[in-house]
C-alpha cells in the first residue's frame, strides 16, 4: 500500500471531483514538494440511471482512496461547477432573520433552476442589508461525500464549487475597477465586479483554437457585452486565475514594452505548480483555490 508517512504540520489532501474524474492530491504550505499528484480514477455515468450519478462519483472515490494510507488526514474537495449552483440573492426587504434569508435564497433558487431547493444543500455570505451570491451542492453528492470520508477515516473540511474557491482565494487581491474570471476546461466563469461587491457571476464557453489577437478580441466583445448587460463601465483590466494561455496576457506585456495597448488588459493571477501542464483536468480542479 502506498504510505503518505506521517503528516508534517501545514499539509493536507485535496479531492478533485469532475463530471467525469476524481483525483487525489497532497499540498504543503511549507517545505518539501508543494504539490504532489497521489492517484487519478476515471468514472461514467453512461450506464447509471440519473439518481444514480453520486453512486458512481462515491465508487470511483473508493477507487481513488483504496491504495492510499490517508487515515486522519484533512481533506477539502472541489467541486466541478456544473456540479453544483451559485445564484445570487436579493433579501426580502425588512429582513431580520436568518429564516428570512434562507426563504429568500430557495425562492430564488427555484426560479432559475426549477428544482425542489430541499434536495440541495444552500449555503451562503447571508446579508440583510445588500444583495449576496449563494452555493448550493445536491444533498446526496454531499451525504456520498461525507460518507466515503467517514469509511476512509478522513477528517472533511470543507466541500466547495470551484468558482467558490477561486473567488475566496483572490478577491482580495481583485484591483479596484478590475473584473476577476476563472478559466478552466474551455470555461470562463466571469465574476462582475462592482466597487468592493460581486454583482453577478457568468459561465461563458471561450472560443477552441484562437490566436492571440482572436483571443482578445472575443475578450473585448465579451466583456463589453456583460458591462452593457449589467449597466457598468467596461473594466479595463481582467485578472484571470486557472488555465490562462500566454496569448491573453502577451498583448498586454507587450504595451509595456512600447507597443499599442489592447482594449482591456489581462493579468494572470498566480504561477501554475510545476507540471500542472501535465495533469488532468480533475488535478487541476483539485489545486483550485490554493496558494500559489
Amino acid at each position: 500500500m502506498p504510505r503518505l508517512f506521517k503528516r508534517i504540520p501545514g499539509q493536507s489532501l485535496r479531492i478533485g471531483v469532475s463530471a467525469h474524474a476524481v483525483s487525489l492530491l497532497r499540498v504543503s504550505r511549507w517545505g518539501g514538494d508543494k504539490v504532489a499528484v497521489l492517484a487519478e480514477r476515471a468514472y461514467s455515468t453512461e450506464d447509471a440511471a440519473a439518481h444514480q450519478e453520486h453512486h458512481a462519483i462515491g465508487v470511483a472515490l473508493r477507487e481513488l482512496l483504496a491504495g492510499q494510507d490517508v487515515a486522519h488526514w484533512p481533506v477539502c474537495v472541489v467541486l466541478a461547477d456544473e456540479l453544483a449552483r451559485v445564484w445570487q440573492v436579493v433579501p426580502p426587504q425588512q429582513a431580520a432573520r436568518l429564516a428570512d434569508l434562507e426563504a429568500a435564497a430557495a425562492l430564488r433558487f427555484f426560479g432559475l433552476y426549477g428544482e425542489a431547493p430541499a434536495a440541495w444543500t444552500i449555503s451562503a455570505d447571508w446579508d440583510t442589508r445588500a444583495p449576496f451570491f449563494a452555493a448550493a451542492i445536491p444533498r446526496a453528492l454531499l451525504a456520498t461525500l461525507e460518507k466515503v470520508a467517514e469509511e476512509s477515516h478522513l477528517a472533511l473540511v470543507e466541500v466547495r464549487p470551484h468558482f467558490v474557491t477561486a473567488w475566496n482565494r483572490w478577491r482580495d487581491a481583485v484591483k479596484p475597477g478590475a473584473w476577476f474570471g476563472q478559466l478552466h476546461d474551455g470555461m470562463l466563469t466571469l465574476a462582475i465586479v462592482d466597487g468592493k461587491r460581486l454583482h453577478s457571476v457568468r459561465a461563458l464557453a471561450a472560443p477552441e483554437g484562437a490566436g492571440r489577437a482572436a483571443d482578445h478580441a472575443w475578450l473585448a466583445q465579451t466583456l463589453r457585452r456583460e458591462a452593457l448587460l449589467a449597466g457598468l463601465p467596461m473594466p479595463e483590466l481582467l485578472q484571470l486565475c486557472g488555465q490562462v494561455p500566454a496569448t491573453l496576457t502577451a498583448a498586454t506585456a507587450a504595451a509595456g514594452a512600447g507597443r499599442a495597448a489592447p482594449e482591456v488588459a489581462v493579468q494572470a493571477l498566480g504561477a501554475p505548480p510545476p507540471g500542472e501542464e501535465k495533469w488532468s483536468l480533475a488535478s487541476v480542479l483539485a489545486w483550485g483555490g490554493c496558494a500559489a
